[in-house]
């Protein structure tokens, strides 16, 4: 793996970067009420991105050609959509969790995070699994330190989510970032043969996208025909929460909390 250590200016660089991917989540959570379409938030966040003179990592991913890869500005995942949601005119209601996820760049520094907003009187079962699926990545962020491997980290996050009860999708991983939104190394949220063969050290100055994501039901996730929205198997609830972290010297620093 090619782990590219940041200096304290190229991470200040991403923390603003950070900043415009915390307005985009504000924005969503205001507009996120029963009757507003996905279509609606989706054109807002893209109009605040431009505005602050950043660029939209999603649109047009992997390839960002006009009409080609990822057609929407973020990722919007409503319910039983665990990632890639694509915005068109469904219109939220009382009761749905709607996941956000965002990326943008500027002056060539990347920030990326995601939550789950929740729209009204959602059901008890459905909210806990929000609350806690944040835990998980609070598990995280309170464990992180240099010279410690991520299988450490990650076996904290599997474990106290398992323990609830939910499943671990295993599909897809945090990441790296940096001046490009994906780098080495891929950071999952639970230990497995291929992490403990080839695992993290934790040093001062790497950048990690972590990212949970938890289901009420089954892990086992599914893609739909459009190639990009998963949905779980089941056809039950799914929860996303994602902050851009960097190493420190005693633990680690989010970038993307708005500050």
């Amino acid at each position: 793996m090619a782990i590219k250590i940041k200096t304290r200016d190229q991470i200040k660089k991403m923390r603003a970067a950070g900043r415009i991917v915390k307005q985009v989540h504000d924005l969503c959570r205001d507009m996120a009420t029963p009757g507003t379409t996905t279509k609606e938030i989706d054109d807002a966040a893209q109009q605040l991105i431009d505005e602050k003179g950043a660029i939209g990592l999603f649109r047009h991913y992997p390839t960002y050609k006009p009409g080609e890869g990822f057609p929407g500005c973020l990722c919007i995942s409503v319910n039983d959509v665990v990632v890639h949601g694509i915005a068109n005119g469904y219109a939220l209601k009382d009761g749905d969790i709607v996941g956000i996820d965002c990326g943008v760049q500027l002056d060539g520094w990347c920030g990326d995070a995601a939550t789950t907003i929740l729209v009204g009187n959602v059901a008890p079962k459905t909210r806990q699994l929000c609350e806690d699926t944040e835990h998980v990545l609070q598990i995280a962020i309170e464990n992180i330190k240099p010279g410690r491997k991520w299988s450490q980290v990650a076996r904290l996050m599997q474990n106290y989510a398992e323990a609830k009860g939910y499943g671990v999708v295993r599909d897809f991983v945090g990441h790296g970032i940096g001046d490009t939104m994906h780098q080495d190394p891929k950071v999952p949220n639970f230990v497995n043969r291929d992490l403990i063969r080839h695992d993290i050290h934790l040093r001062e100055g790497m950048t990690l996208a972590v990212e949970p994501m938890c289901n009420l039901g089954t892990k086992d996730v599914r893609t739909l025909s459009d190639k990009w929205t998963v949905v779980t198997l089941d056809g039950q609830p799914s929860a996303h929460y994602e902050h851009t972290l960097a190493v420190t010297a005693d633990g680690c620093e989010i970038l993307t909390d708005g500050n």
